[in-house]
């Protein structure tokens, strides 16, 4: 069976509506002839350059990536900045460049439900659930035995593929964890809601300085959850293989690779 760009489309569209998706996201078809056909998709999280090369390098139809290129404010593409060197070098090699970002994080399956669990939770719900109570932002569930807060970050550290910056921890590391709350990617914005306040420890990403302090002393004067910080990349890498199974189960006769190629913009750290 031959594939078009515009059937593949309609195909990522269904696994992952753009219904779904924040009003200020920049998700779908990003470019790309519809009409041209596709043979093979490799997957990333980022359209950078290592990305784009090895895309062009495997010859893929398209590049599907998690977070769009094209999002904040964007107002040319010309070939001296590096999101219209990117662009040009995919359209001349005739990959298209496809985006599934909020719209595959509030899925039943997106990217926090698969953290969710590879982490062992049980009973998972979303943190913001939305208006059909399956689908939504984040999830919070129960790990089928208890742990601590040590334990779990070192295994949270086997799962994820390792970065630069590894995990940073907020929390005794002896003290006991049960219930876990996590969002995939940038998550500090969930920090003052029920579903957060109300377990044992949050796991997400790009964790600022205040809204972590903040949350940190009022856990400490009143109770809430211990912090996990991790990679917004490693975060959202996992999800890519459930994403290629998908499309896999969808468009038989497509070639569908995940890059491995680390994109988590950090190259080293320094402990102090």
């Amino acid at each position: 069976m031959q594939h078009t760009l515009e059937s593949v489309n309609r195909t990522v569209e269904q696994l992952w509506p753009l219904a779904g998706a924040e009003g200020w996201d920049a998700a779908g078809l990003l470019s790309g002839d519809p009409a041209a056909t596709v043979e093979s998709i490799v997957l990333a999280v980022d359209a950078v350059a290592a990305t784009v090369d090895e895309a062009i390098d495997r010859d893929a139809d398209l590049l599907l990536v998690h977070h769009p290129l094209l999002l904040r404010g964007i107002t040319t593409v010309a070939e001296d900045r590096y999101k219209g060197a990117l662009l040009a070098r995919l359209i001349r090699a005739d990959c298209a460049l496809i985006a599934a970002h909020t719209n595959a994080d509030v899925v039943a399956d997106g990217t926090s439900a698969v953290l969710a669990a590879r982490l062992g939770l049980v009973e998972t719900v979303p943190i913001v659930p939305s208006a059909d109570g399956v689908t939504g932002i984040g999830r919070v569930g129960d790990l089928a035995e208890p742990t601590t807060l040590g334990a779990l970050a070192r295994k949270l550290a086997d799962i994820l593929p390792p970065t630069a910056g590894g995990i940073l921890a907020s929390g005794d590391y002896q003290q006991p964890v049960s219930r876990v709350a996590v969002c995939g990617g940038a998550g500090d914005s969930l920090l003052s809601t029920d579903a957060v306040r109300g377990a044992d420890v949050y796991i997400t990403a790009d964790l600022r300085h205040h809204p972590a302090s903040e949350s940190r002393e009022q856990s400490l004067h009143s109770g809430g959850p211990a912090l996990l910080d991790v990679s917004h990349w490693a975060s959202e890498w996992l999800w890519l293989d459930t994403a290629a199974e998908q499309l896999r189960a969808a468009l038989p006769g497509i070639s569908i690779e995940v890059s491995e190629l680390r994109t988590d913009p950090w190259d080293f750290a320094i402990l102090q």
